[in-house]
């Protein structure tokens, strides 16, 4: 049997060292913690999946929390269900003790670890989408602030009018007038765009 723990941290400044502290007090060797920095709104994840593949039957899998696993209701029902049932894989979820598959094997058991298993996961889902919904406020009200997102636009040289026009005469190449207007393709020809229609071309 081999023991295996799994972490999740929503984006990559996130610092997980809390989580790999507690499974490394399980005995787990760095070698068999497999952690992503994503989204937990699917399990399209490259550790995970790596992870599923290297379990084998009668292996125990340690996860913090539900959330850690994932935050979408339907899919973490699902994923327990490969891993437990399909795979043969016991998990054991450190902040409640109730969701470890190696206790409560009688049917009363079984069924008080799904019901708690139902509830976490409706609560980690529902609480990505209170995440997502407070993320959308706070951007819409930076925007009425007049806070601008995004990568801010590279200036134009002063004499961008007078190089578009040596462009358009065929004086300069394309190239050439990239390299002085220090523009991408596409940018050169969104600003030239934006040129045009301000000169009412």
């Amino acid at each position: 049997m081999q023991i295996y723990g799994y972490i999740r941290v929503s984006s990559t400044d996130q610092n997980e060292d809390r989580q790999v502290l507690a499974l490394h007090d399980k005995g787990i060797p760095s070698a068999n913690l497999f952690i992503d920095k994503q989204s937990g709104k699917d399990f399209e994840r490259t550790a995970y999946k790596k992870l599923v593949k290297r379990l084998k039957k009668g292996d125990l899998l340690y996860i913090p929390s539900i959330d850690r696993l994932g935050r979408n209701y339907s899919e973490i029902q699902n994923q327990w269900r490969i891993l437990t049932k399909e795979k043969g894989v016991d998990i054991a979820v450190l902040d409640m003790e109730i969701l470890d598959t190696r206790q409560h094997k009688n049917l009363i058991g079984t069924f008080i670890a799904d019901l708690v298993l139902q509830v976490l996961s409706f609560v980690a889902q529902n609480e990505r989408e209170s995440i997502r919904q407070r993320q959308a406020q706070g951007i819409a009200a930076a925007k009425a602030r007049g806070v601008k997102f995004g990568r801010p636009e590279k200036p134009l040289p002063p004499n961008f009018a007078e190089l578009v026009a040596k462009w358009e005469c065929k004086e300069i190449s394309t190239n050439d007038i990239l390299k002085l207007c220090n523009l991408s393709r596409s940018n050169f020809y969104v600003k030239l765009q934006k040129h045009r229609i301000s000169k009412g071309k």
